[in-house]
């Protein structure tokens, strides 16, 4: 499976530009024969959340619209990173999926908030996992602080999950601790992590990118730069099973006491 990995440097509250960038890479993406495109964290609006009235996609009306539009017609995948959305008077951080014939498949709003970026005085909080699939694979979906709750991996890798994917703003002076535990979760829950981070700055946070692919042993595949680019990486589904079960860890947990 070929994966494209955009890294972008959003536009700080200004939706229209970043449809237009979005539109642009993914388009690229699908010339260079990406059979799913993930896309970062926030792209239509960063992190400009006192503006949210103004500038949230409601209902992700936008949002699906391009994303079908061009799934439909570039025969490609799109895992939609995040954007902001309203939704019953409500503001959400939300991810769609759609596939190659344009369906969306499942729509994920962020589980845990991230307080240091606000996101609690603004955002409301989801209550459902991202389970879907691709090309007969069971996938997931979470999205960047999600990554500190290792249950909530567990709780999508025992749904079937053989690859998730971590869109993400993720602030440079914590990319060591993005890294790591990127490569922890892909470890312990032996699958895939398609991890996909965003550039540039916000007037309170720098980005420096390092968005990554991590195959289920822990190698890594590709790690992006701090600068926009499309990484493509191509990903064997096969190694999941392999890896599951070289050490049977799902079968050796002890169910019984935890």
């Amino acid at each position: 499976m070929r994966i494209a990995c955009v890294q972008l440097n959003i536009a700080y509250g200004n939706p229209q530009e970043n449809f237009k960038k979005v539109e642009e890479k993914i388009r690229k993406a699908a010339m260079l024969n990406a059979e799913v495109v993930v896309l970062p964290e926030m792209w239509n609006t960063a992190y400009d959340l006192n503006r949210l009235e103004e500038i949230a996609d409601v209902d992700g009306k936008e949002t699906k619209n391009l994303l079908i539009r061009l799934a439909k017609e570039l025969h490609i995948h799109i895992i939609g990173g995040s954007v902001s959305t309203k939704k019953d008077n409500h503001f959400y951080n939300t991810m769609y999926i759609v596939n190659s014939i344009g369906e969306i498949i499942s729509e994920y709003d962020k589980v845990h908030l991230f307080k240091l970026m606000d996101e609690h005085l603004y955002l409301k909080a989801g209550t459902n996992k991202n389970i879907f699939t691709l090309n007969d694979v069971k996938m997931g979906g979470v999205i960047c602080y999600d990554l500190r709750f290792p249950e909530w991996f567990r709780v999508h890798s025992l749904a079937g999950a053989k690859v998730i994917f971590v869109p993400a703003q993720w602030p440079s002076t914590r990319v060591d601790h993005w890294k790591i535990l990127l490569q922890a979760r892909a470890i312990e829950n032996q699958c895939f992590i398609v991890a996909v981070n965003r550039v540039g700055d916000d007037p309170n946070n720098s980005f420096n990118g390092n968005s990554m692919v991590i195959a289920p042993w822990g190698e890594v595949l590709w790690t992006g730069p701090d600068e926009e680019t499309i990484g493509i990486v191509d990903i064997n589904i096969d190694e999941v099973e392999e890896v599951r079960n070289r050490i049977p860890v799902f079968q050796d947990r002890r169910v019984d006491i935890y």
